[in-house]
């Protein structure tokens, strides 16, 4: 049981506060509702910019990762399509520091054109070197856009093109940060070997004159039944012959969420998962096969990937899939099958609880998703599916005028 507290103050920050006895360590987790999904479509990848903005020069800070690392701390982000996530680590005798440091940079930063230009070409050339120039890199880029047409899921985390941030002004960036990196817009997570009280008279200190920012309106758009199967094929210069198929699989809030994470590890968790063991080593027919969700807030994607062996053509390979496919819909889950996977995701969970910085992580993720004590209740959940649910889920899911598929051939 992971015990916590919430508050929240007059501007609207969120507030969750966890005593850990047993660590040395206070892990300031600082989440912002500011992902890819708020960008406009025709300038994507702000949000991964902030991500590389937010450790550049603020009010009374010249350089965030110095000023962490003199206090014999540690800090690192990331951004995906719902959030952007920054966290510090640091002696519990010097939390202050984090919260000094966390603090400045939302009241606000040092915007000039100079680190502006710098950070582009950071983010520029981390675009061009995980998605034009990797092999299989423009994966998302032709997935997310036959998955969605509407949603602002469309387009991946890093962007549609280099071009938008390379075309990016200092005045869209201040706009974009005045707009979503407020304490409305906020949770901060303090764990640790903490005294709770004096931590939230230490954050009120810090945090409560920042002044509130607009009332946030997430974009969203709801998409309609897929009724027919949407298919790319790309000739990359790829090592090996690859396909990758899309569904598109309820939302982390939504019913059939844990059966549909229940599904991705029966079909490709370990080597006795079934498409691992039937078709990469008992048959030898794959040299790569995985499966696994995208876990967004809204309506997400579980994905299948597969690279077939020398002799088999992605056409033969797909339709073997789908003969596995089938099986999971049919009859043959099994009880004992179901029980192996619950027991595997319920391991997984009490080790990620075991270092502080990924508790803090997961106590803001819940407090995001709006379901705080979620992160004692996962367990639960998952120990809920019934074989009966895995099969109706599969059978909706896996259906052929709902797949999504991209081909890399050679």
């Amino acid at each position: 049981m992971v015990h916590f507290e919430r508050h929240t103050l007059s501007n609207g920050l969120r507030v969750i506060i966890h005593r850990d006895p047993g660590t040395p360590i206070a892990v300031t987790n600082v989440l912002y509702n500011a992902g890819s999904r708020v960008e406009s479509p025709d300038r994507t990848g702000l949000a991964h910019l902030f991500e590389h903005l937010m450790f550049s020069q603020s009010l009374h800070v010249k350089d965030f990762d110095e000023a962490i690392q003199h206090a014999g701390g540690d800090c690192n982000a990331f951004t995906n399509t719902d959030i952007t996530n920054f966290y510090d680590m640091v002696p519990v005798a010097n939390l202050e520091t984090a919260l000094w440091l966390e603090s400045d940079r939302m009241m606000g930063l040092k915007f000039s054109q100079e680190e502006l230009d710098v950070q582009k070409k950071v983010v520029i050339e981390e675009f061009k070197e995980t998605s034009l120039d990797q092999p299989y890199g423009n994966l998302w880029h032709l997935m997310a856009s036959q998955v969605y047409e509407r949603h602002p899921y469309r387009w991946p985390t890093i962007g549609l093109t280099p071009d938008h941030i390379a075309e990016v002004t200092l005045d869209e960036v201040k706009k974009f940060f005045h707009t979503w990196y407020r304490p409305n817009n906020a949770i901060i997570c303090i764990a640790g070997n903490v005294d709770p009280q004096h931590v939230m008279s230490r954050v009120e200190a810090w945090f409560g004159q920042i002044p509130s920012g607009p009332e946030i309106i997430v974009p969203f758009a709801e998409e309609s039944i897929q009724t027919y199967r949407r298919e790319i094929v790309t000739r990359d210069n790829v090592p090996l012959p690859a396909f990758y198929m899309g569904f598109r699989c309820p939302g982390r809030l939504e019913s059939g969420y844990y059966a549909a994470d229940l599904i991705t590890d029966i079909l490709a968790n370990g080597p006795s998962s079934r498409l691992y063991r039937r078709l990469v080593i008992d048959k030898e027919l794959f040299s790569h096969l995985d499966c696994y969700q995208t876990g967004t807030l809204d309506p997400g994607v579980l994905m299948i990937e597969a690279k077939p062996a020398p002799g088999l053509s992605l056409e033969e390979a797909e339709e073997i899939i789908w003969n596995e496919l089938d099986d999971l819909a049919s009859i043959m889950i099994g009880d004992r099958e179901l029980e192996k996977m619950k027991n595997k995701n319920e391991a997984a969970i009490a080790f990620s609880e075991v270092a502080i910085v990924h508790k803090a992580m997961n106590l803001a993720h819940c407090e995001w998703l709006g379901q705080p004590d979620l992160i004692n209740q996962e367990i639960d959940h998952y120990r809920a599916v019934t074989t009966q649910e895995v099969r109706d889920i599969a059978a909706d899911l896996f259906q052929k005028q709902k797949a999504n598929v991209v081909f890399y051939a050679k």
